[in-house]
């Protein structure tokens, strides 16, 4: 089998494995519809591999796409909700780890965005000193820079590997 027809293969099986139901779609009827499509008969050896090659690239690329998605939710999820409050009553907007959170709190009428450390004494989380609030029109200037922030760290990390 000549390259041109490998890529044509490999093409048309990744267009039916794009539009096919996961649970329904087997390897067989992948490479029955393909064959249709290209108008050649897949059910030869060196066709076989090509369409399994590429069935097995696919299976395990959404399996992959797929961890990522529970990964990002399950982040969000722990910034999702605000239900939780601190030992001060503020609400806990995130969990940033098991001793850093942020809350949202009122001091002296300005509403302040705070990420701090927390620590626990006589079975109660409390705010230490170790952290920073926010007012309202610092988390806007920061929340704009997180774009810029976010490259310098891209840059950083593609020169340390």
């Amino acid at each position: 089998m000549d390259l041109e027809t490998q890529k044509k293969i490999e093409e048309t099986v990744a267009e039916v494995l794009r539009d096919a139901d996961m649970a329904e779609i087997t390897e067989f009827k992948v490479r029955k519809l393909a064959g249709e499509k290209l108008g050649m008969d897949l059910s030869g050896n060196p066709y076989k591999k090509v369409v399994k090659n590429v069935v097995l690239s696919f299976i395990a690329s959404k399996r992959e796409a797929q961890q990522e998605e529970d990964e990002r939710d399950s982040k969000t999820e722990s910034c999702a909700s605000n239900r939780e409050f601190d030992a001060n009553g503020d609400p806990i907007i995130c969990r940033l780890s098991n001793k850093r959170k942020v809350t949202i709190q009122d001091f002296r009428g300005k509403t302040l965005v705070s990420i701090r450390e927390y620590y626990e004494k006589d079975g109660k989380e409390l705010p230490s000193s170790k952290g920073i609030s926010l007012s309202t029109e610092q988390w806007e200037a920061f929340r704009n820079a997180v774009p810029a922030i976010e490259e310098a760290i891209e840059k950083l990390q593609s020169r340390l590997n």
